[in-house]
């Protein structure tokens, strides 16, 4: 039997850190962001497709994340078409994965689970979440974004008491002791349901 653990959280949250203690502890973990990357790149499933509606996004054989974003600013419709090749691709590539894993949990990372509707496939989510202060803090210290980038990313992103509330899940990401802590717990409680099923 397998189980699949949808991880999801906005951003800041220590969602990338929680999947690798996850993979730590013996999960097979998927990453939807790493997915979408080999999609793009030169070869990549997405970049024909991508070619066909949007020339301009395509450069040296791959999508440019850049000239996508210049692309969706600029085009109303352009995100809706865009979503309409990557999804179908992106969940391909997830039933492949899962095909292919040899372990009893194998762990999702999405951080748009919820908005797609992605918690349907999973036995169960484990959201991860910290404070807000915390979570700015973090964002701010990558050097990646404005104050403002990060606040309209925030903005467009489910608020995070909701995701923590439609979790089954939820782990705190304060410190690295305490989250690895509770995926060891969470892990505990999942291999159990499994065993009482």
């Amino acid at each position: 039997m397998m189980f699949k653990l949808g991880l999801t959280g906005s951003i800041g949250m220590g969602k990338s850190t929680t999947a690798r203690l996850f993979a730590d502890a013996g999960c097979s973990v998927w990453d939807a962001d790493a997915a979408v990357h080999r999609l793009y790149a030169k070869g990549g499933a997405a970049v024909r497709p991508m070619e066909a509606l949007f020339p301009d996004a395509i450069s040296d054989g791959s999508v440019d994340r850049g000239a996508l974003r210049s692309i969706i600013v600029k085009r109303q419709d352009a995100l809706r078409m865009i979503e309409g090749i990557v999804h179908p691709l992106v969940r391909d590539d997830r039933a492949q994965f899962a095909a292919n894993a040899d372990t009893d949990v194998i762990v999702f990372d999405i951080p748009l689970l919820f908005e797609t509707g992605g918690e349907a496939e999973m036995d169960a989510v484990a959201c991860v979440t910290v404070s807000p202060e915390k979570q700015e803090e973090r964002v701010m210290e990558r050097g990646t974004m404005t104050r403002e980038q990060f606040a309209a990313i925030r903005a467009k992103q489910m608020p995070n008491d909701d995701k923590c509330a439609r979790s089954d899940f939820v782990i705190e990401t304060d410190t690295l002791e305490h989250a690895r802590a509770q995926v060891h717990d969470v892990l505990e409680q999942i291999r159990k349901r499994m065993t009482d099923a």
